[in-house]
């Protein structure tokens, strides 16, 4: 049954309002009242945005079936409008993308597939439930997965029914699942002893099933970040992970087909390429290129239009179907008809594949047949043209609205209007707050408003003519109906905006963890990997070992240093060890210490110098900066939140809290200097134009000082689009204007004619002079010079300055600076982004020659990078050869800086259609026409270059493609291999964190810090650099932080993870690391219960394991040295021992002891059980307590 949530009794009226038109009443009679006869489709025209969502919704609801309603739209970005629309009027929407098939041996992303077989599943198992279902027209005809096979493939799991572990390990396997050591993402699958984690595409959740035997113990969702169960459920089902399933029948007759063609064959390339495909057929590897035969897999040629002309046979009528903007809907399907027609007669003159089977897709024809069979309602802005017959044609008159943001005025003067006019009229407002404000508002102004009660909310013929209704916590475009005189007004800044999520919004929803999380992560400490220890230095992990001394079993942290010398670490002592972060631990170039060396103490000592020689300077500049009057600009006005409303885009709340931080500082007397971090992309300009535009509203003038040319002009491109309609000036100042222009804007700029330059270097010039100058903002500052730098700063003097910096930067160290650097954060990448698909192959000049033809076919641009300047215009030759219609420009670095501007320009403008060039891409401009990207020899790249690298493209609302390739016949690496998976897996735009690129984390560092501070963390490794910065600042503001005191537990007991119970080392490693964090029982409660849910039932040997490290930790707070056993008797040796507070903790735990008076003194405890450990940490924790001075102490003190 298609879902239809009950809708909130507060927009129940605004949902309700077009009822009362007649012409939704004759299409809703006219579409109700068919059954099973065919009915020619209706037209509808004169719906704005809002008004349409509205109808649909009310359609949806009126002609609810047994199946979700199918909505047609012309593009992705109008699909994922109507999905926020619709889910605002409680119509719960599943998306069906397009989804790019395979015919090469390539590995690639699958976030589109699964978004894919979530709907199917829907569609065919009511799998999860929704009011409709949003595609376009070419994934609405690409062939795909036939329901009856779906319906087979899916194994519903029921916890009263018996379970065989291996059947359904084995099921997962054919159903195209991988198995990991973790879940972390869709389609993966893991199994620890009796406990199996699956991630379907149908599931909103990873789904976690503990069994006992065959039978189902417990089952339930868990969080991926934290890997906690966080609901328990009673049944789930688990659909296949991929499109195209292979049963053995078809796999052999794939390799019939593969044998069949290769021997007619004569193309060597081709071949090769056959006989590739051919081993993997037989040796049963996965087959990449399957899409190739899917006419072998399936018999049936289905598409998502056949699974709804299946369901109106079964139900006997045909769910209800929506073409959105039916001639743009047509010429996608004519265009997606084109390009797979082009791709198949390629194959075919190749020789590639048989014609038998070149059948990949439904084409214009079908797709025209089945709007019509189904009765579709067409729905476009204005009447058009249908070459069919049509049922009906009606036409609603409506209008759109403007948003109104905070302008109250105007709101009051068209409320006016619309009482005269006897309207009914709603206003949307973000939250209640706002929603009071507006009455009050409006009230004042002899207006009749009120806001929506709780009890009972008006409807629709309830609400009085003339009275202004204010509804608060939904947002929709605003619509008037003539007709009928209703109105929706809008005081959102941006009605109906994008949502921050693309795919699969309840799954991403699950997972808001902050990228911190992810990054502490120790599941990628490998062997290999170079480690820092706070009192040993930086040496190499080998592994867990265990050993066995004086008959106690544990596990040891190995780890190599310098010569032979070699470090076994207790694992309760994790804590004293981090994975070392610099500049060098990609490329294994890190000098390992020598234990007991000088060398470690001296790098040591010399950062602790050097930090904390920058904390006193930061400090000082903090306050001489505190001490200085500048000016204090006016709060917003009107004009402000008109241009903070015309921005296209939904803010994100790290843009939003950056430009409330920003505002406040400017609004203070004290001058501002705030630097604003953010990855590529993240919206960092429009933060900086708000800023600005404040400052000219101030009457104050802006420089904008960036360190190219090139991202100078595409800065000042910036400002006019979005300045257009405001009474600002702008003007840059570069060497693409002449010298008597530079001349003309010099003098204006002195007369207060222009309110913001944008410019070079040439703006901290001897002969710039400002006439009222009154911020500054610095756009990448670690690219100026020193001696650009301290121009600036005279230049600057008592201004407000903001600096742009385009690297992530690590939270810990923004927090071990905060209080002496204001900085601001952008880690949410904008929402109208698609993710990037990624796709990891052999090097093929045919593939790469289709995949940039494709490109531009659609009107795109094209970076290729070849990192290697011999021979990259031979590389350009070749392309130019393969594609001679092509505009092709290189760039590399060793060009001259004008040439290469140039090149940047032309790409900019589209003038360039394929820019040929090395890495200087990386931190290149934005050229969001520019989505695909072809990486040659990526296996020779890091992981944050691909990342950096990968953010050029996917830039726009369109999709991207990203082409990862490496030589053919090359054995990659275990680094690379693992580089370019990582790539693939983690594809969303902005997932720098989640993939944990530490060094590009430096990097940021290394930004804030400079070059002297950035060899200091080098030396000594990011996260003990973080520590030392942390206690430089606390104790040069006073607040020395106290050094832990160490403490050693020593106890003749097994303590370990077995590796029965977590098979995994990283897994044992990353759970060691959060055992030796344990400070008190609510920690150690805590991971007990973390543990119990991820791996069953705790050993023994891992519970002693977490009292040894709980002991250690109170033993430390409580001053206490040593604790050991000898025998039957552990004894507590105290720093200072106290003999009547012992005895007072002894009484209050009712535990018996017994006291050693002589030497030090020590408290010793006879064991009773096998968990003596439980008793000494109940000991410690009373000892602590005691140690608490009273009330009466503490007033007395």
């Amino acid at each position: 049954m298609a879902q239809m949530t009950e809708i909130d009794d507060r927009i129940r009226l605004v949902a309700d309002s077009i009822l009362l038109e007649k012409e939704f009443e004759d299409i809703s009679k006219q579409i109700t009242s068919r059954h099973g006869e065919t009915l020619h489709p209706i037209a509808v025209n004169g719906l704005s945005d809002g008004a349409r969502a509205v109808f649909y919704a009310a359609m949806i609801r009126k002609t609810a079936g047994k199946r979700p309603a199918l909505i047609i739209v012309p593009d992705e970005k109008e699909g994922l409008k109507l999905s926020n629309a619709l889910g605002e009027l409680s119509v719960k929407t599943l998306t069906y993308p397009l989804r790019d098939f395979i015919f090469h041996k390539i590995t690639s992303s699958h976030e589109y597939e699964h978004e894919r077989l979530r709907t199917l599943s829907a569609l065919a198992c009511a799998s999860e439930e929704c009011g409709a279902v949003i595609t376009t027209p070419d994934a609405l005809m690409q062939l795909t997965m036939p329901s009856e096979v779906l319906k087979r493939d899916t194994m519903i799991i029921d916890r009263d029914e018996p379970l065989d572990m291996t059947d359904l390990t084995a099921r997962l396997e054919a159903g195209g699942y991988v198995r990991t050591d973790l879940v972390d993402g869709t389609g993966q699958y893991s199994v620890r002893g009796g406990i199996i984690d699956i991630y379907p595409p149908s599931s909103a959740a990873p789904v976690r099933i503990e069994l006992f035997g065959d039978e189902i113990d417990q089952m339930g969702y868990f969080d991926i970040m934290t890997q906690r169960k966080t609901e328990n459920i009673t049944a789930v089902d688990i659909t296949p992970a991929r499109e195209l399933s292979i049963t053995p029948e078809a796999r052999a007759e794939i390799s019939k087909a593969i044998e069949t063609q290769m021997k007619k064959a004569s193309d060597e390339r081709v071949k090769g390429e056959l006989s590739a495909e051919l081993e993997a057929c037989d040796n049963r590897l996965e087959l990449e290129f399957a899409d190739k035969y899917i006419s072998l897999i399936y018999e049936n040629k289905t598409t998502l239009a056949d699974y709804y002309l299946d369901a109106a046979k079964a139900d006997g009528m045909m769910p209800l179907v929506i073409v959105q903007e039916t001639n743009a809907c047509a010429d996608r399907m004519k265009a997606f008809e084109f390009h797979i027609t082009s791709e198949i007669e390629s194959m075919l003159e190749h020789g590639e594949v048989s014609p038998r089977y070149a059948m990949y897709a439904r084409y214009s024809d079908y797709y025209e047949v089945f709007t019509d069979k189904c009765g579709a309602l067409l729905c476009d802005a204005f009447m058009q043209g249908n070459g069919g017959r049509l049922s009906g044609m009606y036409s609603f008159r409506t209008r759109a609205t403007a948003s109104y943001a905070d302008n109250i005025d105007l709101l009051a003067e068209d409320l006016t209007s619309y009482a005269g006019g006897k309207f009914r009229t709603v206003v949307l407002c973000e939250n209640d707050v706002t929603a009071k404000n507006v009455v009050n508002e409006l009230t004042e102004r002899g207006l009749q408003a009120v806001k929506q009660p709780d009890d009972k909310p008006y409807g629709i013929l309830t609400l009085p003519e003339g009275v202004a209704l204010v509804v608060s916590g939904f947002n929709l475009a605003g619509f008037e109906l003539t007709s009928t005189r209703f109105a929706l007004l809008s005081m959102y800044q941006n009605p109906n905006s994008y949502s921050r999520t693309i795919l699969s919004h309840a799954k991403k929803a699950k997972n808001s963890h902050s990228s911190q999380e992810k990054i502490l992560s120790y599941n990628d400490l490998t062997p290999g990997d170079f480690v820092v220890h706070a009192n040993h230095g930086i040496g190499q992990y080998m592994g867990i070992e265990q050993l066995t001394v004086l008959g106690v079993t544990k596990d040891y942290i190995k780890i190599k240093y310098a010569g032979s010398d070699l470090l076994y670490l207790p694992t309760d002592q994790l804590d004293m060890v981090s994975k070392y972060i610099g500049a060098h631990s990609d490329s294994g170039a890190v000098k390992l210490s020598k234990m007991g060396g000088s060398d470690w103490i001296k790098a040591k000592t010399k950062a602790k110098l050097a930090a904390k020689a920058m904390a006193k300077e930061l400090i000082r500049l903090y306050a001489e900066r505190q001490r200085r009057e500048g000016y204090a600009f006016e709060p917003d006005d009107d004009m402000q939140r008109e241009f903070e409303a015309s921005f296209e885009y939904e803010e994100t709340e790290g843009q939003l809290e950056s430009i409330n931080d920003i505002k406040k500082d400017m609004e203070s007397k004290v001058p501002m200097d705030r630097l604003l971090c953010g990855d590529v992309g993240f919206g960092k300009t429009e933060v900086a134009l708000r800023a600005a535009f404040k400052a000219v509203m101030s009457g104050k003038q802006v420089a904008l000082l960036v360190p190219t040319t090139i991202l100078a002009m595409q800065h000042y491109q910036t400002l006019l689009s979005r300045m257009r309609g405001f009474p600002v000036k702008c003007d840059m100042i570069s060497r693409f204007r002449t010298p008597k222009q530079q001349q003309e804007t010099l003098r204006a700029l002195r007369r207060g004619d222009i309110d913001i330059i944008v410019g070079t270097h040439r703006l901290v010039s001897n002969d710039i002079v400002f006439k009222d100058l009154g911020l500054v903002i610095v756009d990448e500052e670690q690219r100026f010079g020193v001696a650009q730098k301290e121009k600036l700063k005279q230049i600057a003097g008592n201004v407000d300055v903001l600096t742009l910096s385009a690297t992530p930067i690590p939270r810990t160290l923004n927090m071990a600076m905060s209080g002496i650097r204001d900085m601001s954060v952008l880690d949410e990448a904008p929402g109208d982004r698609f993710p990037v698909q990624t796709f990891v192959m052999e090097y093929d000049d045919l593939i790469i020659t289709e995949a940039i033809k494709k490109e531009l076919r659609r009107g795109g641009q094209v970076f290729f990078l070849h990192n290697t300047v011999d021979d990259i215009d031979g590389v350009a030759l070749r392309l130019s050869n393969a594609i001679p219609e092509a505009r092709i420009a290189v760039a590399h670095g060793q060009m001259d800086k004008e040439r290469l501007s140039d090149i940047w320009r032309g790409m900019v403008m589209g003038e360039i259609d394929i820019l040929v060039s090395t890495t200087i891409i990386e931190s290149g401009v934005d050229v969001p026409n520019a989505n695909t990207l072809i990486i040659d020899h990526a296996d020779r790249l890091g992981l944050s270059q691909l990342h950096q690298i990968r953010g050029r493209v996917g830039r726009s609302s369109r999709r991207a493609y990203a082409y990862f390739t490496y030589p053919p016949r090359l054995s990659l690496s275990e680094i690379a291999t693992k580089r370019l998976s990582a790539m693939r897996e983690y594809t969303e735009f902005g997932s720098g964190f989640k993939i944990a690129l530490r060094d590009l984390e430096i990097r940021g560092a290394g930004n804030i810090l400079g070059a002297e501070q950035h060899g200091q963390l080098d030396a000594i490794g990011y996260d003990l650099y973080v520590k030392i910065l942390n206690d430089a600042v606390l104790e040069e503001k006073g607040e020395a932080p106290k050094p832990k005191f160490e403490s050693k537990v020593d106890v003749n007991i097994d303590a370990y993870l077995p590796e029965k119970y977590i098979k995994s080392e990283s897994q044992r490693m990353d759970i060691y690391k959060k055992i030796a964090h344990i400070e008190c029982a609510a920690d150690l409660d805590d991971l007990a219960d973390e543990l119990q849910d991820r791996f069953g039932e705790i050993p023994r040997q891992a519970d002693t394991l977490m009292y040894v490290s709980l002991a250690r930790s109170l033993a430390s707070q409580a001053r206490i040295p040593t604790i050991s056993q000898k025998g039957q008797i552990i004894s507590i040796i105290p720093e200072r021992f106290d003999p009547v507070k012992w005895a007072e903790a002894s009484a209050k735990a009712n535990i018996r002891l017994t006291f050693q008076m002589a030497g030090r003194g020590c408290v010793n405890y006879k064991v009773k059980d096998s968990r003596p450990l439980y008793d000494v940490c109940t000991l410690l924790e009373t000892y602590l307590e005691v140690l608490k001075p009273t009330e009466a102490e503490t007033q007395k003190k």
